[in-house]
């Protein structure tokens, strides 16, 4: 796996005794791979396989763009912040029965959650993307939420619903207006608690004050459930 190989390059393992080398070495043969990928996008292609690839060269992009970074600004330890900071993947032989995928990103940890989205599309990746993931999945480790702020049109929802996707979750996008009711909204959260989703709720501000004291006090009461690990819970709606 591509963080499994960058972190063997920054230990010196890829080219022994040698970060800086190892860090070069891996950014050419990732290069190399995501060329070979791009040449089969060339091909013919179903659609769904087209998707597929297409969303497969974002992420390996990306991928370069970081290990170019390392080399631009000497990083030589998986230790280092450059590195922590970035959303990684390993297998972990030890999760379940038949092992599972790990995902981290600083002190945050998730296990893959194996959603079936489909051969669904991924946003280019800039660094206020990355401060938003990281932000984000600190919160989310600590059994918060997050409320993405910015200008009208700018990617927050986007932002939200691409994170949930590269952690394998089903991401329900939900345009609020002043016509929901608590219960409405009683319903809505009891849905996502059962079956794990997350909820991106658009125009949050739009609902009424009264309500919105009863939406806050049930989040709360998810929230501690949450922490305390308990099986069931019991809220107002």
């Amino acid at each position: 796996m591509w963080a499994k190989g960058a972190e063997e390059a920054l230990d010196g393992q890829l080219l022994a005794g040698d970060p800086i080398g190892g860090i070069k070495q891996w950014y050419e043969q990732s290069v190399e791979y995501l060329n070979g990928v791009i040449s089969l996008v060339r091909g013919d292609l179903t659609k769904l396989m087209r998707g597929s690839l297409v969303a497969l060269i974002t992420i390996d992009v990306h991928n370069c763009d970081i290990i170019k970074y390392f080399i631009n600004d000497n990083t030589d330890s998986k230790k280092d912040f450059n590195w922590q900071m970035r959303i990684r993947y390993y297998w972990d032989d030890l999760i379940g029965n038949v092992g599972n995928c790990r995902i981290q990103q600083v002190n945050a940890e998730f296990i893959f959650a194996h959603e079936d989205l489909g051969a669904s599309f991924r946003l280019g990746i800039t660094p206020l993307s990355d401060r938003c993931y990281m932000t984000l999945t600190g919160a989310l480790q600590q059994q918060l939420g997050g409320a993405p702020v910015g200008p009208a049109t700018t990617g927050k929802t986007e932002t939200t619903k691409d994170l949930a996707r590269a952690l394998g979750k089903c991401c329900v996008v939900f345009n609020c207006g002043d016509n929901v009711d608590y219960k409405f909204m009683g319903k809505f959260l009891k849905g996502l608690a059962q079956c794990g989703a997350w909820a991106c709720f658009h125009e949050f501000n739009r609902i009424n004050v009264e309500v919105l004291s009863v939406v806050a006090q049930q989040i709360i009461t998810i929230q501690i459930a949450l922490r305390s690990k308990a099986a069931e819970l019991e809220f107002e709606g």
